[in-house]
């Protein structure tokens, strides 16, 4: 029988993420493993002698972004999934953005802002008339960290671009062309171990993004062989185990990727098509453990 670890964040504490806790045990369960959920509270150890005096688990299911943990646990020769340099990559978006071109994985135009700092701010906006040269109106700009579409916004003309970069202060964000043909609405596909599991259509008619937090709707697809192939690829370009890859509509249906997820949110999946990624996550982890 298999032991591992469901390793959580300490602080965050919805309902809707202890839905999926609540989901990964109980297949843990089902898969015949022994999963014992620790907050990153539970593993504050001295930076020299982490975590020496634990047992070590069979693999470490990572749910959360702690990246600086995650690093430490692989060190130690724990087996983590995801790993945290994937995790690092899916949670900063101009990362995500540089790896999937990267490995030539098609996503939508993108410039990246340059770095500034706190108490300097983006007080020069030249780079700014040149992303609009690139890009065009409609923007989108994506701040680097963010999450359910929270930190995504829609600019339609430099006015609104100025003020929106205002806003953001010094954060680092990046800039992509907006997909029309896409507006309120994408595919997430759900991959785990190189295949993909379960597929759900998500739109919005009042929102050009499609997320179900922001009142988004799902409904079931039959995900084409290009879409599966491209989140894939995904996947393989960041060295995921599993994820949830975001998938645009292209002006002639071709997929394009919009966002991956490395701790994808699997209830509304669940939902719309009755599949529990949490097993396959499971079943996946421990095969490889």
């Amino acid at each position: 029988m298999k032991k591992g670890w469901l390793v959580i964040n300490s602080f965050v504490k919805h309902d809707k993420f202890y839905e999926l806790y609540r989901m990964l045990l109980a297949s843990a369960e089902k898969k015949g493993a022994v999963l014992e959920l620790k907050t990153t509270t539970d593993l504050l150890f001295e930076v020299d002698n982490a975590f020496d005096s634990l047992e070590k688990p069979d693999f470490v299911l990572f749910w959360d972004k702690d990246i600086y943990l995650a690093g430490r646990l692989e060190h130690k020769g724990f087996k983590v999934y995801n790993s945290a340099r994937a995790i690092e990559v899916c949670d900063n978006k101009i990362l995500t953005a540089m790896a999937l071109e990267q490995a030539g994985v098609r996503t939508p135009k993108t410039v990246v802002a340059p770095k500034t700092y706190e108490g300097t701010g983006y007080n020069n906006r030249l780079f700014l008339e040149k992303a609009e040269q690139i890009l065009g109106y409609p923007m989108v700009v994506k701040e680097a960290y963010g999450s359910f579409g929270a930190q995504v916004y829609l600019v339609q003309n430099r006015q609104e671009l100025y003020a929106l970069v205002d806003r953001l202060h010094h954060k680092p964000f990046l800039m992509q062309e907006f997909i029309a043909s896409s507006y309120g609405r994408d595919v997430r596909v759900n991959v785990v171990g190189g295949r993909v599991i379960a597929s759900m259509l998500r739109y919005n008619e009042n929102d050009f993004r499609s997320n179900i937090t922001n009142g988004g709707s799902m409904g079931q697809i039959e995900i084409t062989p290009a879409q599966a192939r491209l989140a894939i690829d995904a996947c393989n370009a960041i060295g995921l185990d599993f994820a949830g890859v975001d998938v645009l509509f292209g002006p002639d249906d071709e997929p394009i990727i919009c966002e991956v997820n490395s701790n994808p949110h699997f209830k509304t999946t669940y939902e719309c098509t009755g599949v529990d990624l949490s097993e396959h996550i499971l079943e996946h982890v421990q095969s490889h453990a």
